[in-house]
């Protein structure tokens, strides 16, 4: 596995982590300042962690991206309320999502209405991310979902593929979005070194409902970490390496979910980059 092309994507990583109480004091202790932060936003919790911890780790210099969904806006007011709180952060980066929050806060059901209203308001964000379904989504074909890439495309300047830990499934999509149009760059999603049990952990701190939601929604995530030979990330990497690392995929980086285990993802990285001779 060991060529420039891995070298480069894990030299372009984005750290996913959640708005929890003891975040900033990891991602200050472990992550270094050329690592893009992305923070994302609880339906349960609403927006307003989320901001917050974006607004305090840009200001100790880390580059955040939070997640905006669009189910968890109240209204117009509301929107700008947070693009005016994001640009005097000094944030020039938003990922926005549609979001899980059913019924949804307000007026906006998905992220096309948000993407076009912030390109009305004179598109105050440099870079702004949509998401890609490389695995099913729950309630859209894929056609609809590559369709919805496409339809954002005028909005957006990159995507970001939600997890999949089947190298052949998320191989094939790259592929498959390039012969269909899409030609916004991709940010890799995929899972790091998680450990089971804090996994577990993690997912019953977050809130009663809130980790009910996740443990139903991400049941099968739990034996592929457990399992005997189970889930690598570097496993994964090396069995897409052809696909991600050839130009015409379009892959700008790798957006490692982290489920806060900052540490350990950052020690993994390291090391595999060492092993690579990064």
């Amino acid at each position: 596995m060991g060529t420039a092309g891995v070298r480069d994507l894990l030299n372009s990583v984005r750290y996913e982590v959640l708005p929890a109480r003891a975040t900033e004091e990891k991602v200050l202790a472990h992550v270094p300042r050329d690592v893009v932060v992305t923070v994302t936003a609880s339906p349960v919790k609403g927006l307003e962690p989320t901001l917050d911890l974006t607004g305090r780790l840009a200001a100790h210099g880390h580059r955040v991206v939070p997640h905006v969904p669009a189910r968890l806006l109240r209204d117009e007011v509301h929107l700008k309320d947070v693009v005016e709180r994001l640009v005097a952060a000094g944030v020039d980066d938003v990922f926005v999502p549609a979001g899980d929050a059913d019924p949804p806060a307000g007026p906006f059901d998905g992220a096309l209405p948000v993407l076009r209203r912030l390109s009305e308001l004179g598109a105050p964000f440099a870079r702004v991310g949509i998401t890609g379904y490389p695995e099913s989504h729950p309630l859209l074909h894929d056609d609809l979902t590559v369709q919805a890439m496409r339809d954002k495309h005028a909005h957006a300047t990159y995507i970001v593929s939600n997890l999949c830990f089947d190298p052949r499934v998320l191989g094939e999509w790259v592929l498959r979005i390039r012969r269909r149009g899409v030609s916004l760059p991709v940010h890799v999603g995929v899972a790091g070194p998680v450990q089971r049990a804090k996994l577990l952990a993690m997912a019953t701190k977050i809130g009663v409902g809130e980790s009910t939601r996740f443990l139903t929604r991400h049941a099968s995530w739990f034996w592929r970490f457990a399992a005997p030979g189970g889930y690598a990330p570097e496993r994964l990497l090396s069995r897409t390496r052809e696909t991600l690392t050839a130009p015409p995929a379009g892959v700008a980086g790798l957006h490692l979910f982290t489920f806060n285990q900052v540490a350990e993802t950052e020690r993994w990285r390291r090391a595999l980059l060492e092993r690579l001779g990064g």
